[in-house]
């Protein structure tokens, strides 16, 4: 059983803009402590055995220079790397390429904080459609799927997470992360109206279709 609330408030959300030398990025940012250690934190964020066991199957090298493919979804360059600390890689998908900054950080009593920054040149008509949800509520669902295996005897198989995106309960996940991201918006400085078009659509797109939109 998954304690959606639980979930939900574990995860810290931020909205921010950079900028680049390609011009100004919008910046999505999630973090969660998980109760395990920095090194077996990051062996779970970096072995290819174990990512295809909470999120998807992934090939490629994963290594500084090296490419990654993960099945169906993004592929990249990983950039840079400081196992087991940090590393930062270009996420393409769909014919765009925007980047990741993945920093692991120990937490007291042998926990430790996975947070990620997904960086995007992003144009304002489509921001304004979705917000920072489009993304917001994917990397929500990555992060509960990394709970769930760090967690003894919670993971789920890929078909088990795909019923339960599709569920009531995984409804409801999706509706939550959305009005969360919704309230990092209105945080970041993005008028109300806006802020709350943009979510009202994303979580429509999540709770609607048959497969919900990928990261």
């Amino acid at each position: 059983m998954i304690d959606v609330a639980h979930q939900i408030n574990a995860v810290r959300r931020r909205v921010s803009k950079r900028v680049l030398e390609a011009g100004e990025a919008r910046i999505v940012t999630v973090s969660q402590v998980y109760d395990t250690e920095p090194e077996d934190l990051w062996d779970a964020c970096t072995d290819p055995s174990r990512i295809s066991r909470w999120f998807l199957p992934v090939s490629g090298e994963l290594r500084l220079g090296g490419r990654y493919q993960l099945e169906g979804n993004a592929a990249g360059t990983v950039e840079r790397c400081d196992p087991p600390k940090s590393f930062f890689a270009t996420w393409e998908y769909g014919g765009e390429v925007s980047w990741i900054d993945v920093r692991i950080t120990p937490e007291p009593a042998d926990k430790s904080r996975l947070e990620v920054e997904h960086i995007a040149h992003v144009d304002d008509e489509r921001w304004a459609e979705f917000g920072p949800g489009a993304v917001g509520v994917g990397w929500d669902m990555i992060l509960l799927g990394l709970a769930l295996h760090v967690s003894p005897g919670a993971a789920m198989s890929a078909e088990e997470a795909m019923a339960w995106q599709n569920s009531a309960e995984g409804h409801t996940f999706s509706t939550e992360s959305s009005e969360r991201w919704y309230e990092a918006s209105m945080a970041a400085g993005e008028p109300e109206p806006m802020a709350r078009a943009a979510a009202d659509r994303t979580t429509a797109a999540y709770t609607a279709a048959p497969e919900p939109p990928t990261t």
